[in-house]
């Protein structure tokens, strides 16, 4: 799988979270396998089986191969890493799949590295997903969690929660129609520029280390 060089680059940025760590967020490439593998170690066995409800050691090769070769259209994902830290480790990751048989709707997840909980990364990375889902005709996200996950609910906000099973709930919740409604968020206008690619430029395409996500 090819990726346009030009387009990761344009939709690569930095910026600083509440507490002042400066993370770099771009979008998923087909390079970051290794590191993806990586990354998810990183991971507590709780959050791990909070993200996939079971108990999973590591990403297989076909897991591997879904999370970074994407079209960015039908299925986006958003990764970012600390750069100020050695190795440059990745931090989190978001994503959306749109549902088979429902264009406007697609499934999201956000994932953040332990470590990373609690400094506003999970809205960040939430943001930039919405916006870039917006422009790619997505109305709806939905998701999955366990019953007993409220950091989703708090994230998620004013969300459509059903219980989908026992001790498993689907949670859903409607895009405004257009990015500029979004702001709600400090980092607003930087995560629109970015999403619709001509944001700014500070560091090249290159393989950052990402986090697992969905």
């Amino acid at each position: 799988m090819t990726v346009d060089p030009e387009f990761i680059a344009s939709r690569t940025t930095e910026l600083f979270l509440r507490d002042g760590t400066r993370v770099v967020i771009r979008p998923v490439v087909p390079e970051d396998k290794d590191k993806l593998a990586e990354a998810f170690s990183r991971l507590s066995p709780e959050s791990r089986y909070r993200r996939f409800f079971s108990q999973i050691d590591e990403l297989t090769p076909e897991m591997l191969k879904k999370l970074t070769e994407i079209d960015y259209d039908d299925h986006f994902a958003w990764v970012a890493a600390a750069p100020d830290e050695p190795g440059a480790p990745g931090v989190g990751a978001a994503r959306y799949v749109r549902v088979p048989g429902e264009p406007e709707v697609a499934e999201a997840a956000v994932t953040i590295i332990d470590d990373f909980h609690g400094r506003g990364l999970g809205s960040v990375l939430l943001q930039a997903l919405g916006a870039v889902a917006i422009e790619n005709g997505i109305k709806r996200f939905r998701g999955y969690a366990l019953e007993e996950n409220e950091a989703i609910r708090r994230l998620l906000g004013e969300a459509d929660v059903r219980h989908e099973a026992p001790g498993l709930i689907r949670v859903e919740v409607d895009l405004p129609a257009q990015a500029e409604e979004l702001r709600d968020s400090p980092m607003y206008e930087i995560l629109r520029a970015v999403a619709r690619g001509d944001g700014p430029r500070f560091l090249p395409a290159q393989p950052l280390t990402p986090e697992t996500s969905t």
